[in-house]
């Protein structure tokens, strides 16, 4: 098999390389950071599932502590607040997101991903499905309620 130095290859396929160089180039450096306050959808939006309403009053920091063991044994392994782990780190989720999404992300992850667009963009952002964790109704208000009390630090 005869080996090609750079210099005997055509000049019209060098410029093609480098078309293509600066077109990746150039699409890579063009797409910019997605902002998710940005996005209309995420203000009002309360996601796919079964909760069509919460009524949130003051912090109730019984309900947030049961929220807190339930978000270690069941959550802790993929989120984190202050980063991101294998999931999306948390911090601020309540001042993103509604609770009625959050609690429906929590008890119906699997559809939430595959219709609500901000489940999708999560998806495609994060490369993992986050998995249901046999979490109750109560228990998802108890978590939210902990994402609550996290948020006002």
């Amino acid at each position: 098999m005869k080996r090609f130095k750079l210099k005997e290859i055509s000049l019209r396929m060098r410029a093609g390389v480098v078309f293509g160089i600066l077109a990746c180039m150039s699409i890579v450096s063009c797409g910019g950071e997605k902002s998710e306050e940005a996005s209309p959808s995420n203000e009002n939006s309360k996601g796919i599932g079964p909760i069509k309403s919460v009524t949130l009053g003051p912090l109730d920091q019984a309900m947030a502590d049961r929220g807190k063991k339930q978000f270690e044994a069941k959550c802790s392994a993929c989120h984190k607040f202050e980063e991101k782990v294998v999931g999306p780190g948390l911090q601020d989720v309540t001042l993103r997101r509604t609770p009625e999404w959050i609690m429906n992300m929590i008890l119906n992850p699997v559809e939430m991903t595959q219709k609500d667009p901000i489940g999708q963009e999560l998806l495609g952002e994060h490369l993992t499905q986050m998995t249901f964790q046999n979490v109750k109704e109560e228990e998802a208000r108890e978590i939210l309620e902990y994402f609550r009390k996290m948020d006002l630090k």
